[in-house]
């Protein structure tokens, strides 16, 4: 019995291998893990934050980890133009509030230990709701949960 998830799938989880087999003892944690993508790549409620935006932002993130596969799994669930631009890092915003984000999330995703309360007063200052702000954290959190457990079952792959 196989499991397929954007997760096994970016780690290049061979069918019938070993780590495969381990993966199977946790089948629940990788399928909330891929409900959880679904859930902050797409979700019911998007504030803010609109699906275009957030798979731009998650295809940057990826990008930024050098994750380029991903990063061009994300980028393809972007359809406007103007966002798909901001999938690639270095690229900013003339939105004040899309600019916000982007620094924010470049410096969260490049250097999380240095990141202070000042950050998020600079997301309000740029008229970033609070339910906006946990949004965006939301996202950052799971790019960073998911590429290291991509990167981790990569290691294990290797060395099986």
């Amino acid at each position: 019995m196989s499991l397929t998830t954007s997760v096994t799938a970016a780690a290049a989880i061979a069918p019938g291998s070993t780590v495969e087999a381990e993966i199977l003892k946790r089948r629940d944690i990788f399928e909330k893990t891929q409900a959880a993508e679904d859930a902050v790549l797409s979700p019911a409620d998007p504030g803010g934050l609109t699906r275009d935006l957030r798979h731009a932002l998650a295809a940057r993130i990826a990008a930024l980890h050098g994750e380029h596969a991903e990063a061009t799994r994300y980028a393809a669930g972007v359809s406007d133009e103007v966002f798909a631009a901001l999938a690639r890092p270095g690229v900013a915003s003339g939105d004040p509030r899309v600019a916000a984000m982007l620094v924010f999330t470049d410096a969260v995703s490049t250097n999380p230990r240095d990141m202070v309360a000042g950050d998020v007063a600079a997301l309000q200052g740029a008229g970033i709701s609070d339910a906006d702000i946990v949004r965006l954290a939301e996202l950052n959190a799971f790019l960073a949960y998911q590429l290291r457990l991509i990167a981790g079952l990569r290691l294990m792959a290797e060395g099986a």
